[in-house]
């Protein structure tokens, strides 16, 4: 109660803050009018809002102000579907990446009149609003996007992958995450640049029935009044637009999260299909040839039987991770428990779960693992706010849920004290189900909490 009142009263101080301004501003603006004293070069505040409540009462205001938005929304629309496309194609090829930017770069220099007054030349007045919008827009989509796709976190990425997570999935759960921050900085300024373009391209090429049009009279006429109410308008509509899509970018990112987590499992056999698949469940695979970059590996050749346990142990830098990882590829879909912390911090612990669980896994059960792991843990905390060690936790409950015919462990016990890490051992060793068990670790009493006698020193 006491956090709302101080909210309330946070809100207020902000709006009381807002109307300072305002009235400041309305000051000058009387001030000044009164002091050039000629309405024809700057009205009154009382005359514009008197030509802006005859604007807003006609039906014609709307209709034309309706249809500007339209062809600058549609602009910006095609704007936004053809930087998605280009910038997608970018991150694969760089060779595209290097002939696009250029160009764009180049027409994000160019100034609006010489753009719309090119437009003019080539397609005529009636469409050169929306090509206008769709040039000036296009760059700021297109960079926006290459930079935010490749800021990818790459490292969850790969967790994603190997545990099964991919397609529209993956980006749900990841892709839309990470790059939504960089989508969000770009609508705040395009929408806005995007209206501008649009009704300067109307006013130069003076299509009849805009709003370009309207001002473009108003200064015919030296109608100073009108002019200004025809600038608020349209100052209203573009601040309108960016609030309203702003809005439904922000609701997008829960959204599109919500939907990869309900449907975990989707598009894979459930864990017992996949633990029956030989290919799945054995492992046969000559380490050196595929890590010339460590020595230690040289002429390993690492073989699991179905069902079997491994325990790779060594010195830091010795290559362990690097053994596994190699391991989990030829396993993928596969469970695996990452030395570095992978999970999605401004998500609750149960979805971080729920996301790479199997098909047959639902919230319950998923909980009840959780807590059975961390005792006293809120499941719907999210993980940014709990301890390291209930984080590793939490990433272990994840590996036991997976679908996969193998549970990879690097360093899994890692910020857990004796008994927790027997708990949490006794809890994997029920819930292994047959699965190929690899553990990499420098501790040996980890390897004798799991029940592993195959040792491999490195």
């Amino acid at each position: 109660m006491r956090a709302f009142a101080r909210q309330m009263a946070e809100r207020m101080k902000a709006v009381a803050a807002a109307g300072a301004v305002a009235a400041f501003w309305l000051a000058v603006w009387v001030l000044v009018a009164g002091l050039v004293a000629q309405p024809l070069i700057l009205p009154g505040p009382g005359a514009v809002v008197v030509a802006l409540l005859r604007l807003v009462c006609d039906a014609g205001t709307w209709a034309i102000l309706a249809g500007s938005g339209a062809r600058i929304l549609g602009g910006l629309a095609l704007a936004a579907v053809c930087g998605v496309v280009m910038a997608g194609a970018s991150v694969r090829s760089l060779t595209f990446a290097r002939l696009v930017a250029p160009a764009l770069s180049f027409v994000k220099a160019t100034p609006v009149a010489c753009v719309v007054v090119l437009l003019l030349i080539w397609l005529g007045s009636a469409r050169v609003s929306i090509a206008a919008v769709f040039l000036m827009a296009l760059p700021g989509v297109y960079f926006s996007l290459v930079e935010g796709l490749t800021q990818v976190d790459q490292s969850l990425e790969q967790m994603f992958h190997l545990h099964g997570v991919r397609g529209w999935r993956l980006f749900c759960a990841h892709t839309w995450r990470e790059v939504l921050p960089f989508v969000l900085s770009c609508a705040r300024a395009v929408i806005g640049m995007s209206w501008k373009a649009g009704v300067a391209a109307e006013l130069i090429g003076m299509a009849t029935g805009t709003v370009g049009e309207r001002i473009y009279q108003a200064k015919l006429l030296i109608e100073t009044a009108d002019l200004l109410a025809w600038t608020v308008l349209v100052v209203a509509a573009s601040w309108a637009c960016e609030r309203v899509l702003v809005w439904l970018l922000r609701a997008s990112g829960p959204v599109v999260w919500r939907a990869a987590v309900r449907a975990h499992g989707h598009g894979l056999r459930g864990r017992a299909g996949a633990a029956s698949d030989g290919a799945a469940a054995e492992l046969a695979l000559a380490v050196g040839d595929r890590a010339p970059w460590a020595p230690a590996l040289d002429g390993l050749a690492l073989n699991v039987p179905a069902g079997g346990r491994i325990c790779v142990m060594g010195a830091s830098g010795a290559g362990k991770s690097t053994l596994l990882a190699l391991a989990a590829g030829e396993c993928a879909p596969c469970s695996m428990v990452f030395q570095d912390v992978r999970l999605v911090e401004d998500a609750s612990a149960l979805d971080n779960v729920l996301v790479c669980a199997d098909a047959r896994v639902d919230a319950s059960s998923a909980a009840a693992l959780l807590r059975l792991l961390v005792p006293g843990i809120d499941v719907h905390a999210r993980v940014a706010e709990l301890s390291g060690g209930q984080r590793r936790r939490v990433e272990i409950a994840r590996a036991l849920l997976c679908p996969g015919g193998a549970v990879i462990l690097d360093e899994p016990f890692t910020g857990l004290d004796i008994a927790a890490r027997d708990a949490c051992a006794e809890v994997v060793l029920d819930l292994l189900d047959g699965r190929m068990l690899l553990l990499a670790t420098h501790d040996a009493a980890d390897a004798r909490a799991l029940d592993i006698s195959d040792i491999i020193t490195l």
